[in-house]
Parts: structure tokens; sequence; C-alpha cells
């Protein structure tokens, strides 16, 4: 689902098509920068790199310009989110801009709401088993866990248990070491913000730097599912 032929026809795709993209993929990409400029270019490197699922936060300046701008310049070649996204009213002025999907770090039921109205994926934030089936009950399509650092691969694995049938993706604490371990602990899929869009390669146009990273998350999240079928 992530070679060219396939992203070539997002726009195109249905919210259960998008959602398949998502966990087929099995990274969503956070872009959280203090500067709007060259995250066009941020965005081509990542699915250069073979992330086409892409998320850009509502901190970054300007951040509906640069949903925009990416957009525009990238068209079909992501499936382009907005993150951050704390009311209903944000939500609204992202999908507008051209968000396909939105993800945020509480839960908000207006927001997810919004989404089914619009028939849009959302990613709602949750960090206790009351939280997640709340989200889950409502409509959520993926529960974002967050900070999944402070919770760590075991609490993936106890809140399946009898919660077998909802997606986790941890966002947080997410690097090339920890994500076998969420992976094995039954994350669906994985948000990775500053270990793959590193700030420092973002400041330098250092573009090249997160194409690398982006294929070895992607190959990271195909080693350890080989293992795991």
């Amino acid at each position: 689902m992530t070679d060219k032929r396939a992203c070539s026809t997002i726009r195109s795709m249905s919210k259960e098509q998008a959602l398949q993209l998502v966990l087929d993929t099995g990274l969503v990409a956070v872009v959280r920068s203090p500067d709007s400029q060259q995250l066009v270019e941020v965005c081509r490197a990542l699915a250069d790199g073979g992330i086409p699922v892409v998320e850009i936060t509502m901190t970054v300046p300007d951040a509906l310009d640069v949903v925009r701008q990416v957009r525009r310049a990238l068209g079909d070649r992501v499936l382009l989110g907005a993150g951050t996204i704390l009311d209903a009213e944000t939500g609204r002025a992202a999908l507008l801009a051209g968000a396909e999907y939105l993800v945020a770090p509480t839960l908000d039921l207006d927001v997810i709401r919004l989404c089914q109205r619009y028939s849009k994926l959302v990613m709602p934030g949750c960090f206790t088993p009351t939280e997640i089936l709340t989200a889950w009950q409502a409509g959520a399509d993926l529960i974002k866990v967050f900070p999944a650092e402070i919770l760590g691969p075991a609490f993936f694995k106890a809140v399946r248990a009898p919660l077998p049938q909802v997606r986790l993706m941890p966002t947080g604490g997410v690097d090339l070491t920890t994500a076998p371990e969420f992976l094995r602990a039954g994350a669906c899929c994985l948000g990775v913000g500053s270990q793959l869009v590193e700030p420092k390669a973002v400041a330098e146009g250092n573009f090249a730097r997160i194409r690398d990273l982006a294929r070895q998350f992607v190959e990271v999240v195909r080693q350890t599912r080989a293992t795991l079928s």
C-alpha cells in the first residue's frame, strides 16, 4: 500500500481505505517544528523514504498555511493530517485547509463527532483504559496513547488483553529501539516525532537525513511484523 501507485490514489480514498493505508504503513510521521519554512520538503523526504502518512501539528507557526502548501505541492503523495487538535473549531479549520485526518493529544468527543460528520479519520489522545474505551465507543478510528514513554510497551499488552478490538498507536518515546517493542506489545501502528523528523535535520535542511530515517523506520516495522506473522 505504500508504493507510488497506491500513493497516487490517496485523494480518492474512502475513509476505510485511508485507515488501511495508515495500518499498512504502520507509521504516522509527526511534523512539529518552531519554524514553518521547508516543511514541504520535510514531508517530501518522508514520502520519498516510504512514509506517506504525515501529520502537521497545530503548534507549527502558520500551521494551516503549511497544510495548504503541503497539499498543493505533494497532492496525492501523502495522506496529510493535522495534529494537536484541541477543539472542534480548530479541527474543522484544518479539514477545510486540506487535512484528511485529525490527531489530538487529548480526548475531546466533539472532535470525534466532527470527523464522523465529515467521514474523516480521527485519532484522539488517551492515557487511561477508561479514556481509551470512551474514545473507542465514541467512534475513534485509532487511539493515540500519549505520552507512550511514560506507560511503556507493557501497558499496551495489558490493555489489549481485555480490549483486543481497540487499535492503539503509541506516540512519544517511539524510536528505532522501542518501535519493535511497541509493535510486539500489540500497537497497530506508531506515531513518531522528533526521532524521525529530527529538529537538527529540519533546521539544517538535511532532507536526506530525514529520508534515511524514514527508510530505517519502515524497515524496522517490516522486519518486526514479519516475526509476528
